[in-house]
């Protein structure tokens, strides 16, 4: 049998083998959907296999771009994150839906994504005023290329209108991150805080948010003054979701100083200290960072927390992902090994560190040049 129909969630669809491949010799397969009907895709599939045999290949659909996103998104959600399926679904729903998505598959052109992505870096924001970031127009571009490559291995498009439109060059912003003052000022203040160990723990691993929140006692060896990073625990709305760190370089155990073990320590005792007031309603959950009944901490508070703390205490306005640039620009400027410090971050390799950082390497140039000439000079 050369085709079949069946249905995909409210709509039919139908499927023509096409064929193999000339070198992997594996099938091929033409995916076309939005039918109301049964009777409707089989009608579809029968002009198609007649097309096919005279030698026409083209993409036939009756959705539109709003229709085929759906479609796209369901079909593709159980294989992504849950954080990456919140993404893909606020992007093309928030972005791409409003502007295109009446637009008919089948008629979608490399003129339509021109004007996309020029409005969204005008006016993209749904909560305020202005454009989006060259960077996340980039990216709706990428998701949106994805989507419209499948529909073209689908069947649905004979070519992807993606691909001949430019995304726009992401500009990266110039990073903010506090000087080493700034940065004792902070563990000054929150010196007090029932959560100071966090704090610590974030400046001087440097951390990512889903890292710290997901950081357990069997993570840490306070003998050995090692902490395996293993697990991360993001937010999807407001639904933490714990999961591995995406890549095999994240995954990886850092040295800690003994001013970080005896912090920890200090925690500990202090956490264990609290457990029997709470009584049977305490919940030993093996988290590091609790709430005072043993609830890990909820990643979301950790930035409100801090937001709070800099805003009140006057201190510069940075991000609380900012504290993690701090540590690894206050790490280069101490002269730590950019390999080093590229495995305590978690990058995928060095030149990630040396690119992200090239405000710091400046100077490190700088000194080296002064240090060769001495020795050669005198």
């Amino acid at each position: 049998m050369r085709g079949s129909v069946f249905k995909r969630g409210r709509t039919w669809t139908y499927v023509l083998a096409v064929g193999r491949e000339h070198v992997t010799g594996k099938k091929r397969q033409r995916w076309v959907g939005g039918f109301k009907t049964k009777a409707d895709a089989e009608l579809a599939l029968t002009r198609a296999l007649a097309a096919h045999d005279g030698g026409v290949t083209a993409g036939t659909t009756t959705l539109n771009v709003a229709q085929f996103l759906d479609e796209w998104l369901e079909a593709v959600r159980p294989s992504l994150k849950a954080t990456t399926a919140k993404s893909y679904v606020e992007m093309m729903q928030g972005y791409v839906v409003p502007r295109i998505g009446d637009v008919r598959l089948t008629r979608l052109n490399p003129g339509h994504l021109r004007r996309l992505y020029g409005d969204l870096l005008v006016s993209g924001r749904q909560r305020a005023s202005g454009g989006l970031s060259t960077r996340t127009v980039a990216y709706t571009h990428r998701v949106l290329s994805h989507a419209l490559s499948d529909a073209v291995r689908w069947g649905m498009l004979t070519a992807n209108p993606a691909e001949k439109v430019d995304p726009p060059r992401v500009v990266t912003p110039e990073m903010r991150v506090w000087t080493v003052e700034e940065a004792r000022r902070f563990l000054a203040l929150v010196e007090d805080d029932r959560l100071y160990a966090m704090w610590v723990v974030v400046l001087a691993i440097g951390l990512r948010r889903g890292e710290v929140a997901g950081l357990r006692w069997d993570d840490v060896d306070l003998e050995r003054r090692e902490a395996a990073i293993r697990r991360t625990r993001v937010v999807v709305g407001w639904q933490v979701h714990v999961s591995e760190p995406k890549t095999r370089s994240s995954r990886r155990t850092v040295s800690l100083d003994p001013t970080t073990v005896a912090v920890l320590r200090a925690h500990r005792a202090r956490q264990l200290e609290e457990r029997p007031a709470w009584g049977p309603g305490w919940r030993d959950s093996g988290y590091v960072f609790c709430s005072e009944d043993g609830q890990p901490v909820h990643p979301q508070r950790i930035t409100k927390t801090f937001d709070h703390i800099v805003a009140v205490q006057g201190l510069p306005r940075i991000r609380l992902h900012d504290l993690r640039h701090t540590s690894a620009t206050l790490a280069l400027l101490a002269g730590v090994h950019p390999k080093v410090v590229s495995e305590r971050m978690g990058h995928a390799n060095v030149g990630v560190t040396l690119d992200t950082y090239s405000h710091v390497v400046k100077g490190m140039q700088e000194e080296a040049a002064m240090k060769v000439a001495a020795l050669l000079f005198g």
